[in-house]
């Protein structure tokens, strides 16, 4: 008996729980409500269209009713939706239970009220019920989800809010933030590029055409942002649109890819601010994988200067193509670290090395030819910045030019079938020692190559060559993100330089798609698209953060630094550009040079080197790249000397 009593004790505090009782109270005010909308149906159908006078009767019928129907809706669990998340699921619950009620009531009537008490109900009410008690119930319910939606955050509290595109996806999203606890949008309108659907109305909102009605909704409404809900929009549209938010002084979020959050309720905590990225307007790079993967597959990959932008991203792409062995060559230890942890975890199937080692150290660089054995080489290991090694003209000739004649000499010693270099748009007509010793090492590497072709050696050579990777180390965008969150000024060199941009994932794309394409001598440029102006990348990404340009975040103009020039090309003037079978790579035709002569100069340069004297160096490198004339440098007092004799002439 104890035992009974603690399980009736146990049933009843389960029921009179906080959880249970809120289902409760939804069960009894669906019930009340349906006793309600019978009386009502009654009264307005039967009383005064039917003008018979059965009123007496009507408590009893209500009584009725709200049992009838109180089994239904238990039957049937109406009262087990959250009212303040109802939707088509529970109104669906409340439109079965009341059909399976008016059947019953039908019933009722016929079998046991007439025959037993000698009446029975209208049968006209019942149907008139059906469609009251299903209105009130499901209506109450909307009644208090936007009561409840509109006291969350507050009526003024909310950010006026255009959501751009008034499809599936639209709708999802304008539905998701409005559950939402945390929303802080006051969805005034659905934006489309479907003129069809200009004026209609989504989910209680109206749409409007894009083009004609978004700058007057934005001055109408006070409108500070708009979510881009469309997932098939295409780089261009996408960029276009953007632009023209940016213009109109809008915020401008984006709905994340659908794989993201599939299985997990959409919010606005997935809200992404919009890239700077998207504003390239390029379409994604497609690449030959089927080729890629019969090169890589199962063979022994050397990545230098795996730790940075370039090369961890030519990592990541590498592992996925699954290599016998992927080394991870760089001499910074924790971001090596990183990248080392990061592929164990994304492939815990692959042997993956980490190194930590100098590319111009010779016997660490001996060591490990001789312990890993590659068969294939992306060097990306480089000194980049320019005028840091404008003051540290050394350096940038012992890890940029000495280091890469190091590994590409042990590649050919040690079999290696195929040297990918990872070069730079600075290496063109330089005006700095970066790009000078860029431009030596692709020479070096090219006159290489020539042996192969004699049969001296079967190490191909094959060069990359492409402008400036949006958030790479150090880069102008980390730096400009960095001023913007402490409040500005953002500083530019100077109002007219501009650069070409891609991102870092499809630059390493075409890095392994060239190297595959590479039969060895070739320098491969890519597709950079239009050329960016600073000025404008400052300006945008201040928008982009949400602030105005010159008012919340000024922009100071710095002068140009040592070696800096205004704009930057992928040919010099010699040069020609040739297609490739893919459009986005094409093939620079440029002069060859006798590997011999190369060679020595390049003993000059080393001699030069091992002074120590910047101004002899520069010398040596300025006579083995003619067209590299400095610019806004120290090293400029060179240029107006005699001209030097180059590499034209006998040494071709």
């Amino acid at each position: 008996m104890r035992r009974i009593t603690f399980r009736l004790s146990g049933h009843l505090g389960r029921y009179l729980s906080r959880r249970y009782m809120s289902r409760i109270t939804v069960l009894v005010t669906d019930i009340f409500l349906s006793g309600v909308a019978y009386a009502i149906s009654f009264i307005i159908f039967w009383q005064y269209v039917k003008k018979t006078p059965l009123l007496e009767h009507l408590p009893a019928l209500v009584c009725v009713s709200m049992v009838v129907k109180g089994l239904w809706f238990f039957v049937f669990k109406t009262y087990n939706g959250v009212v303040r998340f109802a939707g088509e699921k529970d109104a669906f619950r409340i439109l079965a239970a009341h059909f399976f009620a008016l059947a019953s009531g039908l019933a009722i009537n016929k079998f046991l009220l007439e025959p037993l008490l000698g009446y029975r109900g209208p049968n006209s009410v019942l149907f008139f019920d059906f469609l009251t008690g299903t209105f009130f119930l499901v209506g109450y319910r909307v009644f208090i989800r936007i009561i409840l939606d509109k006291s969350q955050a507050g009526f003024g509290l909310k950010i006026p809010t255009l959501i751009y595109g008034a499809g599936q996806y639209g709708y999802i999203t304008k539905r998701a933030l409005e559950k939402d606890p945390q929303n802080r949008f006051r969805i005034v309108a659905f934006v489309d590029d479907n003129p069809a659907l200009n004026k209609k109305i989504v989910d209680g909102v109206p749409v409007y055409h894009t083009e004609t009605n978004l700058e007057r909704l934005v001055r109408e409404n006070d409108i500070r942002q708009i979510i881009i809900a469309i997932q098939s929009l295409s780089e261009k549209r996408k960029k276009d649109i953007i632009e023209q938010c940016l213009a109109l002084n809008l915020k401008v979020l984006k709905v994340p890819s659908v794989r993201s959050w599939i299985h997990s309720e959409m919010s606005a905590a997935k809200l992404k601010d919009v890239r700077l990225e998207d504003l390239l307007g390029r379409e994604p790079i497609v690449i030959h994988t089927e080729a890629i993967s019969n090169q890589l597959k199962d063979r022994r990959v050397l990545i230098t200067g795996a730790a940075g932008s370039i090369g961890s991203e030519i990592a990541r792409q590498v592992a996925g193509f699954q290599p016998a062995e992927l080394v991870l060559l760089d001499n910074a230890e924790s971001p090596l670290v990183e990248i080392h942890l990061e592929l164990q975890e994304s492939a815990q199937d692959q042997n993956i090395a980490a190194v930590v080692a100098d590319v111009s150290d010779s016997g660490r660089m001996q060591e490990i030819f001789s312990r890993f054995k590659p068969e294939i080489v992306f060097h990306a290991a480089a000194y980049k910045h320019v005028p840091i090694m404008e003051l540290n003209p050394s350096e940038a000739v012992r890890v940029n030019v000495l280091g890469t004649k190091l590994l590409a000499d042990l590649s050919v010693e040690y079999g290696v079938e195929k040297f990918v270099m990872v070069s730079t748009d600075k290496a063109v007509n330089p005006t700095n020692v970066m790009g000078a010793s860029k431009r030596i090492a692709e020479i070096y590497t090219q006159s290489l190559d020539k042996l192969a072709l004699e049969g001296r050696h079967r190490t191909r050579f094959v060069t990359t060559r492409f402008g400036n990777v949006l958030g790479s180390n150090g880069s102008v965008i980390p730096r400009f993100r960095k001023q913007i969150e402490n409040g500005g000024p953002v500083t530019v060199t100077h109002p007219d330089i501009t650069r070409y941009f891609m991102t870092i994932p499809e630059a390493c794309r075409l890095v392994l798609e060239a190297g595959v394409m590479g039969q060895g001598g070739e320098i491969f440029l890519f597709d950079m698209g239009e050329k960016v102006r600073i000025l404008d990348l400052a300006e945008k990404m201040i928008k982009l953060s949400g602030k105005k340009p010159y008012e919340e975040i000024d922009i100071v103009f710095t002068g140009l630094r040592p070696g800096e020039k205004l704009t930057e090309e992928l040919l010099c003037d010699s040069e020609k550009a040739l297609p490739t079978h893919h459009q986005k790579i094409m093939k620079a035709r440029v002069a060859e040079y006798n590997f011999t002569y190369v060679q020595s100069k390049l003993q000059a340069l080393i001699r030069a080197y091992e002074t120590r004297e910047d101004m002899a160096l520069v010398a040596v490198m300025k006579e083995m790249v003619p067209e590299y004339v400095s610019n806004n440098s120290v090293f400029s007092i060179l240029d107006k000397s005699p001209v030097m004799n180059d590499l034209s002439g006998e040494g071709l």
